[in-house]
């Protein structure tokens, strides 16, 4: 069983889209029961971070969410939250990886929010097999994960962020995979075979 977080937090309906394409019939739960019982859980969001990790909280999930020991995939805001604190709202979350969320700084030729097609770069780990350094994907963020030992893939806008990053089952993609064409089927397949 694959299980989609519902905590109100945006994008859910794309993610169980992408997954019915790929035959995938999901279940969208906050049940800590059916989340702790599931073979992969996705972790969908879009829109900020302490609003989220208010949703997160009152459902009991912050508690539940780091116990989790399947193949778990956190999505844009979703990846966000996997960190230790965001700038946004000065944000402490979820706490399972070592980075700290920071705002893009825009300049004249680098608009924020960061919204369209990039490329990936720098790739490693098992949700990238099969894909190379020239591939894009679909982002919209304003805040961004730095570079470092969790990183799994890059891209830049301007400076190099982590695109995608992972540590023990949890991984996290920064890009919206559930609207990144074929390369983001790719790495929702892949993620479904861990």
């Amino acid at each position: 069983m694959v299980a989609v977080v519902d905590y109100r937090g945006g994008n859910v309906q794309s993610v169980l889209f992408a997954l019915e394409r790929l035959g995938v019939e999901a279940v969208l739960t906050a049940d800590p029961a059916v989340l702790r019982a599931a073979d992969k859980v996705l972790f969908p969001g879009e829109g900020e971070a302490s609003s989220a990790m208010q949703a997160l909280r009152a459902a009991g999930l912050d508690a539940v969410l780091p116990t989790l020991t399947q193949p778990f995939l956190g999505i844009c805001l979703g990846m966000q939250l996997l960190g230790t604190h965001s700038e946004e709202q000065d944000t402490p979350l979820l706490g399972l990886l070592p980075f700290r969320v920071e705002r893009f700084v825009p300049d004249a030729a680098h608009k924020v929010p960061h919204m369209g097609w990039n490329t990936l770069q720098a790739l490693r780990g098992p949700l990238f097999a099969g894909l190379g350094p020239a591939d894009h994907v679909y982002f919209v963020h304003s805040y961004r994960a730095p570079v470092g030992p969790y990183t799994t893939a890059q891209a830049a806008h301007p400076a190099p962020f982590s695109a995608a990053v992972q540590h023990r089952n949890f991984h996290g993609v920064q890009f919206h995979a559930e609207k990144s064409g074929p390369v983001g089927t790719r790495i929702l397949q892949n993620f479904l075979a861990l």
